[in-house]
C-alpha cells in the first residue's frame, strides 16, 4: 500500500426528513446564495422549503447551472456573491451544481482572471480562501457532496481542479429528495458511481486489502440494487444504498494508498464536450472497451474483479476476465444505458477528432502507469463502436 494522507471534513446528514438541519448548520447571520440547476428544484417546491428553513437570513437565488457546468454561467454567480456580499452558499442539486458552486466559492475571492483556476488540476490554487458552502443533494452520482474536486466546462473542454478549500461544510443527503428524478438520470448515476469505484480498484495490486474489500462491497451493492433503484423510483432502501454508494465511491476513502486510473473519465469527457453525450453514458461506452484493450496491464485485478465481484468460478483465468467484462457491459445495458458509440450516432470517422481533442488537452500519456498513449485511446474508441 502506498503512503497517503486522508482528510475529509465534510459533515454528512443522511436519511429522511433532514432539511430542518439547515437551521443549525448555516450560520445565523449569514447572507446566503442558493445555487441550483434547471428549475426542477424550484418547481418541486424544494427551494421554498429550504428558504423557510433559513428563516430570517437574507437569501438570494442563482439558478440555471447546466449539466456540465459552464464557466460563462458561473462567473455571473460570482458577480452576485461580490455585489451582495454573500458569505455562505447553499448548493441544491447534483454533481454539476455542486461542482459549479465549488468554482464560485473560489473565484469570488480570486482577483485575477478566474479562467486560470480551471487549469490547476492537482496543482496549488492561486487563491487562499473560499466562500463556505453546504449541499442539499438531489442526484446521487458524482460524490461531489463529500469531496474536494470539480469539473467545469469551457470552450469545448472540461477542466478539473482539486483543493481542500472546496470541501462542503456539510451535505444533507436525503434519498427521498431523489425520488422525482427521471429514470435516465438515476441510471446514469449508478454507472457514474460504479465507474468511480472501478477507476480506483481495477489497476494493479498494492496489498491494499481494506480498500479492495470496500470497493468490492460498493460494486456488489450497485449491482444488487441498480435495476431496482431505476425501476422502483420510490423504493427507499434501494435508493438509500444507491445514494450512499455514490458518496463513498468518491470521498477519498477507497482511493487512499492505491494507484488510480481515470482514463475512462478523461476519454469520456471528450465525448461529452464534443457530442453532448451524458457523462454517465460516456463512461458506459468507454469502460468495457478500455478493460478489454488493457486486460494484460490489469490482469491480476481483473481476475480478482471477476472472482470476487461477479463470483465467476469456472473457466480459465482469461475466460473469467472476458466474462467479467461482458457482465459489466450487460449490467450497464440492464439499466437502460446504451454503451456503443454507434448507438449515439457517432461513427468511426469521428475518432480522429476525438484523438485530436485528447492531444490538445494533454491526454497523451494517461492511466495508472502513464502508458496509455493516443494510439491506445484510438483502439479503445474503435472497440467502443
Amino acid at each position: 500500500m502506498f503512503n497517503f494522507d486522508f482528510y475529509n471534513p465534510t459533515r454528512i446528514i443522511f436519511g429522511k426528513d433532514r432539511l430542518e438541519s439547515i437551521e443549525e448548520l448555516v450560520p445565523a447571520e449569514a447572507t446566503v446564495l442558493i445555487t441550483f440547476g434547471g428549475g426542477s428544484a424550484k418547481k418541486s417546491g424544494l427551494i421554498d422549503k429550504i428558504k423557510t428553513m433559513l428563516g430570517n437570513r437574507k437569501v438570494y437565488e442563482f439558478g440555471g447551472i447546466e449539466p456540465n457546468p459552464r464557466y460563462e454561467t458561473l462567473v455571473k454567480a460570482v458577480e452576485i456573491v461580490r455585489s451582495e456580499k454573500i458569505d455562505f452558499i447553499l448548493a441544491v442539486g447534483g454533481g454539476s451544481v455542486i461542482d459549479g458552486t465549488k468554482f464560485i466559492t473560489l473565484a469570488s475571492y480570486y482577483e485575477g482572471d478566474s479562467r486560470e483556476l480551471l487549469k490547476c488540476g492537482f496543482a496549488p490554487m492561486p487563491v487562499k480562501q473560499a466562500i463556505p458552502f453546504g449541499v442539499v443533494l438531489t442526484l446521487p452520482a458524482t460524490g461531489s457532496e463529500m469531496n474536494n474536486t470539480a469539473v467545469i466546462s469551457y470552450e469545448h473542454a472540461k477542466y478539473f481542479f482539486a483543493t481542500e478549500l472546496v470541501f462542503p461544510k456539510f451535505s444533507i443527503v436525503d434519498p427521498t429528495i431523489t425520488f422525482t428524478l427521471p429514470k435516465t438520470q438515476v441510471a446514469n448515476g449508478v454507472v457514474d458511481a460504479f465507474v468511480h469505484v472501478i477507476e480506483q480498484y481495477l489497476t494493479y495490486p498494492v496489498a491494499a486489502k481494506v480498500q479492495d474489500r470496500m470497493s468490492e462491497g460498493i460494486l456488489q451493492t450497485l449491482i444488487e440494487i441498480g435495476n431496482t433503484t431505476v425501476s422502483e423510483t420510490e423504493n427507499y432502501d434501494a435508493r438509500a444504498n444507491h445514494v450512499w454508494s455514490a458518496t463513498l465511491a468518491l470521498n477519498g476513502l477507497i482511493g487512499a494508498g492505491v494507484p488510480q486510473d481515470w482514463s475512462t473519465h478523461f476519454i469520456g469527457h471528450e465525448l461529452t464536450s464534443f457530442f453532448g453525450i451524458d457523462h454517465g453514458q460516456t463512461l458506459a461506452i468507454i469502460l468495457p472497451s478500455l478493460l478489454a484493450v488493457r486486460s494484460k496491464q490489469k490482469y491480476s485485478k481483473l481476475l480478482q474483479y471477476a472472482e470476487r465481484v461477479w463470483h465467476i468460478e469456472n473457466g480459465s483465468e482469461e475466460e473469467k476476465i472476458d466474462l467479467a467484462i461482458t457482465k459489466t457491459r450487460e449490467f450497464f445495458e440492464s439499466l437502460g444505458v446504451k454503451n456503443r458509440l454507434s448507438e449515439y450516432g457517432v461513427g468511426v470517422d469521428k475518432i480522429p477528432v476525438i484523438i485530436e481533442q485528447l492531444k490538445a488537452h494533454g491526454m497523451t500519456e494517461i492511466s495508472e502507469t502513464r502508458d496509455l498513449t493516443l494510439d491506445i485511446s484510438r483502439k479503445i474508441l474503435e472497440g467502443a463502436m
